[in-house]
């Protein structure tokens, strides 16, 4: 029972045992098991660590990476967004105020307001677009908005060339102060205001401009004013800038006629900047909302902040616009004469009419100007800078470059004192001339007998070609040169400037003028004789208007800047016009006629020569220079034709006795014949010593010239001491012949009465010039009216100076019918009422006296008398 109970003790001992052992063994396993997860566990909390380590420094370096990306693509959007921005808007459309200064563009730019506000340091511009693009509408702060405004304004103006951007005010509740920094503008016609009640009008006429640019100019392939200055590099009209400064209702006329101009306005270059009316947001339309601060915004920016820029400085503002109307004034540079010519020269026939370009239109286009039947002719005006002898170089050179001369001729008379025509001649440093010039008048204001003589002679070539014209059974100058091709009808032109001159008193060379005027203006047209007619003074244009006969044939009518009445009563066109630009109407003026022309600069001399140069060295071989009369000029006895046509013999039945120069279009010596007759004399009547000295110089070497040595006798009387030298040094030229004065002159005078009482003429003729015969001794006058009387049946013929017409009649008996001795006179300074005594009829000559001209009569052949010039020393 021990036994059991100490095996059952040790069976419990041994099982106690090996369940500790067990136990031992388990918690051993257990511990080590412990030990072994603790171990990974601090392993996977290292690895957690370790990786929460490296993750957060990935994390970090990506969002390091993240954020120096984002900073260099900032940089570089905010860079590129600056460049483009800088390219979009360059010069004065985005340089800031402090440097700003007018730098036109070739198209337009986007406008500069502000700065957009990014988290970056580079500035970027905030731009609008304005011209060419769209309109603008300012909201919000009013004094931030008014300086908006006004920065949009200059910088658009700075933009453009001058003139090329119009503005056009609407304020009414400041009457205009919103834009009155822009007030010089206003006289040169680049800012308008419109009165407060004035905004349905003014919506109305913008309207109506963008419909004719739509029917007249984008008619063909172009959609916009834009694509039409891309396509051609020219912008045929300026941009046109509605700024509305207004507040309230408008009507629904207003509104209606507003959101038609939003809509369509911009591709016509119509332009709104709005400021308080209500506009709805559309397409093309930029809004600006002005705040203090960073707080505005631009509708194009979305929801970034804009710091919007300050206004213009109140200097820079005024100098620009000052600057601008200044270059308005002035005009645009003219284009170059070249641009008139033709590619091949003197390619055109005349015979149906003359056309050329005169210039370029606004859309770039050449005007071509027409004379023929209709228009006949044209009427040119201009006040005094504004181009009208440019243009009439201009016209001249586009014809003679189309035609030649064979089929067009220029006659050109210029009344008002200058050279304007003295480079169609040869002149002393340039020989050469326009081949179509066949008259040239100059300085013919005091001359107007030159005009008259110019319009005889186009009348005696009108009635050359009407006889023509009926010997051919044909009625105009087309007809005849078909039926006629060897016949010499190029078209003449005529071109008359100051022609006012000429029909300007009460006077019978203004009565004869105007008859003959008419006449050729209403015949001519269809013999290809044309009239163009200038006057810088409206009282030139006035003198054609009491005469509506002739007026009317001057259909053609040309308006430079500011002329006036040249066209019709309501047509204004002319007012507007810049520099070297110009109206032409074919049409009398009507309004509806009007075509505007850029002129080119043809009055630059080295471009004109060129062109000139050019035309002479291809001239007709057998064309002769032009007749130059130059009313300044003293004309010189050895360049007179008719002198040197003077060919000396040993018999001459008729001498001639040259006087001067005749006021002609042919370049001629007024004459008197001294045939075996009575009353083949000459006085000359006057005080102007030098004139008359001259005449009888004239006179004795032109008789000179006629004779053979010893086949002529000539004595000089000298009874003035101031004209010794004048009649010493004739006396050296002539041959065989006595000089005599107040100590031997009674010799002389008793041969020569004896002579003229003889029964025989004498062998030889006797000239006797006297100096002064009024100072003969008044014992002597007897015999000198004998002389006087019966020389000139014997071939003694007197040629005296009187220092008056009284003077002359008194040595003469002091009757009128005493007078017939003197068959032919020259007058000086003698008024034409002293001259009655020695003029045909009742009447006396209508003569006022003027410095070296005198009045030539000669009783054989004269109706009338003639205006001479003496000649001068050679």
């Amino acid at each position: 029972m021990a036994d059991s109970t100490n095996q059952q003790v040790l069976d419990v001992r041994a099982g106690l045992s090996h369940a500790l052992g067990a136990a031992t063994t388990s918690l051993r396993d257990a511990q080590e098991d412990r030990e072994k997860a603790l171990a990974r566990l601090r392993r996977v909390i290292s690895a957690a660590t370790a990786r929460r380590e490296k993750v957060a420094a990935a994390r970090d370096e990506r969002l390091r990476e993240i954020d120096e990306r984002h900073r260099s693509d900032l940089a570089a959007y905010a860079e590129a967004a600056a460049n483009a921005a800088n390219r979009a808007a360059p010069g004065a459309a985005g340089d800031e105020w402090t440097d700003w200064q007018p730098t036109p563009l070739d198209m337009a730019a986007e406008l500069r307001v502000g700065r957009l506000l990014l988290p970056h340091p580079e500035p970027v511009p905030a731009l609008v677009p304005l011209l060419d693009f769209g309109h603008v509408v300012v909201r919000g702060d009013r004094r931030t908005g008014d300086d908006v405004v006004a920065g949009l304004l200059l910088r658009a103006l700075g933009t453009a060339p001058p003139g090329r951007v119009q503005l056009i005010g609407w304020d009414p509740e400041h009457l205009g102060g919103g834009l009155a920094g822009f007030a010089p503008l206003a006289p040169a016609g680049v800012l308008t205001f419109t009165p407060p009640g004035g905004l349905g009008p003014l919506l109305d006429s913008l309207t109506d401009h963008v419909r004719r640019i739509n029917e007249s100019v984008l008619a063909g392939e172009y959609t916009s004013l834009r694509e039409l200055a891309a396509a051609t590099h020219r912008r045929p009209e300026p941009w046109r800038v509605a700024v509305l400064l207004g507040t309230g209702e408008l009507s629904r006329h207003e509104q209606a006629q507003l959101q038609r101009l939003l809509r369509t306005g911009a591709a016509c270059g119509v332009h709104l900047v709005i400021r308080g009316l209500p506009v709805e947001a559309a397409d093309g339309i930029e809004f600006i909302t002005a705040a203090e601060g960073d707080h505005s915004r631009l509708s194009s920016a979305g929801s970034l902040p804009v710091r919007l820029d300050p206004g213009p400085p109140p200097a820079v503002l005024t100098a620009t616009a000052r600057r601008i109307a200044e270059a308005v004034a002035a005009g645009p540079a003219p284009v170059a004469l070249d641009s008139l010519l033709p590619p091949v020269e003197w390619q055109e026939s005349s015979a149906t009419g003359l056309t050329a370009p005169l210039g370029d239109s606004p859309q770039g286009q050449p005007v071509p100007v027409t004379l023929a039947d209709y228009p006949p002719h044209a009427l040119i005006a201009g006040p005094s800078g504004t181009g009208k002898t440019n243009l009439i170089y201009a016209w001249m050179g586009a014809l003679a470059a189309r035609y030649s001369p064979v089929e067009l001729a220029f006659y050109l008379l210029d009344f008002k004192e200058g050279v304007s025509f003295a480079r169609f001649a040869p002149g002393r440093r340039d020989p050469s001339w326009l081949p179509h010039v066949r008259l040239v008048g100059l300085n013919v204001n005091t001359d107007r007998e030159f005009g008259l003589a110019l319009l005889r002679f186009l009348g005696d070539e009108l009635r050359r070609r009407a006889d023509a014209a009926k010997r051919h059974e044909v009625t105009n100058l087309a007809e005849l040169r078909a039926d006629d091709p060897d016949g010499h009808w190029p078209r003449i032109v005529a071109v008359v400037d100051e022609f006012q001159v000429l029909l300007a008193g009460r006077d019978a060379v203004a009565t004869e003028a105007v008859d003959l005027l008419e006449d050729l203006a209403r015949r001519g047209r269809s013999q290809g004789i044309h009239m163009i007619l200038a006057s810088q003074d409206v009282s030139g244009i006035e003198a054609l208007w009491g005469r509506p006969a002739l007026v009317a044939q001057f259909s053609l009518r040309i308006a430079l800047p500011r002329a006036r009445r040249v066209l019709a009563e309501t047509n204004s066109a002319a007012e507007s016009l810049p520099r070297y630009h110009a109206v032409v109407n074919a049409d009398s003026g009507a309004a509806e006629a009007n075509k505007i022309v850029r002129v080119p600069a043809a009055g630059d001399r080295d471009r004109w020569n060129a062109l000139q140069h050019r035309l002479w060295r291809q001239r007709p071989i057998e064309l002769s220079p032009p007749r130059l009369f130059d009313g300044d000029s003293v004309p010189r006895l050895t360049d007179s034709p008719d002198y040197h046509s003077l060919v000396a013999g040993d018999s001459v039945q008729a001498p001639v006795v040259l006087l001067g120069e005749t006021i002609d279009v042919a370049a001629r010596s007024a004459r008197t014949v001294l045939r075996r007759a009575p009353g083949r004399n000459l006085a000359i009547m006057g005080t102007r010593m030098d004139e008359a000295t001259a005449i009888l110089a004239t006179a004795g070497r032109s008789l000179t010239a006629q004779f053979a040595p010893e086949m002529a006798r000539f004595s000089v009387v000298c009874l003035d001491q101031d004209a010794r030298p004048a009649a010493e040094a004739l006396k050296a030229e002539l041959p065989d012949s006595g000089y005599y004065d107040l100590d031997n002159v009674d010799w002389l005078l008793e041969d020569l009465a004896a002579e003229a009482s003889s029964s025989w003429p004498a062998d030889r003729p006797h000239f006797v010039l006297i100096y002064a015969a009024d100072a003969l001794p008044m014992n002597r006058n007897a015999e000198l009216r004998t002389v006087l009387r019966q020389g000139p049946e014997r071939r003694i013929h007197v040629l005296g100076w009187w220092r008056g017409a009284a003077l002359l009649r008194e040595a003469l008996g002091g009757q009128a019918s005493r007078t017939d001795p003197i068959g032919a006179w020259v007058a000086l300074d003698v008024h034409g009422s002293e001259l009655a005594p020695y003029y045909p009829g009742t009447g006396a000559p209508a003569w006022y006296p003027r410095p070296w001209r005198a009045l030539h009569f000669d009783r054989s052949v004269h109706r009338g008398a003639e205006v001479i010039i003496p000649y001068g020393a050679s």
